[in-house]
């Protein structure tokens, strides 16, 4: 691993307004929950941040040619992907691009088609938009987790105008293969089915051989029903500088998304912008150390929490989320009984799956033995 890059002594997050930390308030709670790392962020992005902040004028901002630059730049080489310049569509967030890919399609009293168990805003954003909430549960073979197009097709009701889609999948942590996805947009396509595919964690693939492939990319008529969301946020730690971006291939659909967003929706913030830059343009060195940092931390964890009785954790192909199957201990509330020991995780119930709790291995590895530790700890002393 690149040792310029210390992960091993990330900052001290207490009393910085840490959604994450501060959650637990005074309470011996090690969290994690909640989706962001705490690492600090690349070199290059911080170095970004301290010339703008230098430069003292924080007015309205577009993005600019050299923005789109690396971002197309880096959606070629990694992907194969050459998108359009005006098919961009930005955005604050990837949870505001889920509502308005919900408001943009169909009309109210339609349906939403999502995968479960999938990440909270999938099975929220429906509703707010006066749509209603098809599920498809995921299939667990064995260790693994598939998405069966024929539980698509049969779960498709009349009235259902779009799939979200998670890819790589929050929480259970697949990459869907060319194949899988190929057979997603069949149904899709004979059900006349938008899809919205959620691909902020395509920049954290851990497992070696396994490429993360763009839905946009599977053929042209595809695109045309795709709204693509990506962001530097998840894989550069920059969550809360709020900057993302939708591609939209087809014009209509595209006028329709800034329809809905129109006087709602506001633009990304400039520091967001010019973080996202430092992140594609300069930030590979960093992304890469941090790729073996957590392949490591994903391996020492399934190691540790499969070792535990009761509890079942399976591969994680990408994300730093390990999503852990508790029904074999017999907790129906897992995320409340290891809170109760000083571990906060995140409940499954609220991804559509009681019985299994989310947990965030992007930390420094001490910290995340002394959470299983006490993990260990809690279910030793149940069992007596």
């Amino acid at each position: 691993m690149d040792t310029t890059f210390d992960f091993d002594h990330p900052p001290d997050p207490r009393g910085q307004w840490s959604l994450k930390w501060d959650r637990y308030g005074g309470r011996d709670v090690i969290p994690l929950w909640v989706a962001d790392m705490d690492f600090r962020c690349a070199p290059a992005v911080l170095e970004m941040l301290r010339q703008r902040v230098a430069h003292g004028v924080f007015g309205y901002v577009e993005p600019g040619p050299e923005l789109l630059d690396a971002i197309l730049a880096r959606l070629e080489a990694q992907h194969g992907w050459a998108p359009r310049r005006e098919w961009f569509v930005w955005l604050p967030g990837l949870v505001s691009g889920l509502n308005v890919a919900c408001r943009a399609v169909g009309e109210p009293g339609d349906a939403v088609a999502t995968a479960v168990p999938v990440y909270p805003p999938f099975l929220s954003a429906p509703g707010h938009s006066g749509r209603d909430l098809v599920r498809v549960p995921l299939r667990q073979e064995g260790a693994r987790w598939r998405f069966d197009p024929a539980d698509l097709e049969a779960a498709l009701t009349p009235r259902t105008r779009l799939l979200l889609l998670c890819n790589p999948h929050n929480p259970v942590g697949r990459v869907w293969r060319r194949e899988e996805l190929a057979a997603i947009a069949a149904v899709c396509e004979r059900h006349d089915v938008v899809i919205c595919s959620d691909e902020v964690h395509c920049g954290l693939v851990l497992e070696p051989g396994v490429a993360h492939v763009p839905l946009a990319t599977l053929s042209p008529e595809i695109a045309r029903r795709s709204i693509s969301l990506m962001a530097a946020s998840k894989t550069f730690n920059l969550p809360s500088l709020g900057a993302a971006f939708a591609i939209v291939p087809d014009a209509t659909l595209r006028a329709r998304v800034k329809q809905v967003m129109a006087g709602i929706v506001h633009r990304p913030g400039g520091l967001g912008l010019w973080a996202t830059l430092a992140a594609y343009r300069d930030g590979e060195p960093w992304r890469h150390a941090l790729l073996e940092y957590l392949r490591a931390n994903r391996d020492h964890v399934l190691a540790r929490l499969n070792a535990l009785p009761g509890l079942h954790a399976g591969p994680v192909e990408a994300t730093y989320l390990a999503w852990i199957d508790c029904r074999g201990a017999g907790l129906e509330q897992p995320a409340r009984f290891f809170e109760d020991a000083g571990v906060g995780l995140y409940e499954g119930t609220d991804f559509g799956a009681p019985g299994f709790a989310r947990l965030n291995f992007a930390t420094q590895r001490a910290l995340l033995d002394e959470a299983l530790d006490r993990v260990a700890g809690a279910l030793a002393g149940r069992a007596r």
